[in-house]
């Protein structure tokens, strides 16, 4: 059983995600903001991190990425690195723009874009899990 955080302001698709994952064993803590959510990694240290695109503003998730991947040494977030992030988007299926993770810009494992299928989630976190314990 993995301690996952889901980072979202929908409350619906807090509570989708809260019952897939349940279902497959996981404990699930959330967060409806980037700012709670910096609090809430501090306070549970989860195993794998999903999180919202756009909550407060269009890009408070890709802020909240690079916070905990800011490579200083002295980041406050250091310690919480290589914590697997999904990073959730429904910008796919509302715009023509298109992005996927990258080492500088996106620092995130996988994308998955929402309406979200249940057991594609489970399948995706799964494997993040299981490349995370792996590596």
């Amino acid at each position: 059983m993995a301690k996952i955080l889901i980072i979202d302001d929908d409350p619906d698709i807090i509570t989708s995600v809260r019952l897939s994952l349940e279902a497959a064993g996981h404990e699930v803590c959330e967060a409806h903001n980037g700012t709670e959510g910096l609090e809430r990694i501090q306070a549970i240290h989860p195993d794998l991190i999903i999180l919202d695109v756009m909550m407060d503003t269009t890009t408070e998730g890709f802020q909240l990425t690079l916070q905990l991947r800011n490579p200083d040494p002295t980041s406050a977030y250091k310690e919480y690195r290589e914590i697997p992030i999904l990073m959730l988007t429904s910008i796919h299926s509302t715009t023509p723009l298109r992005f996927g993770p990258t080492e500088d810009y996106l620092p995130v494992e996988a994308f998955i874009d929402k309406p979200i299928d249940p057991d594609k989630l489970v399948r995706k976190v799964e494997a993040l899990l299981l490349a995370r314990t792996t590596t």
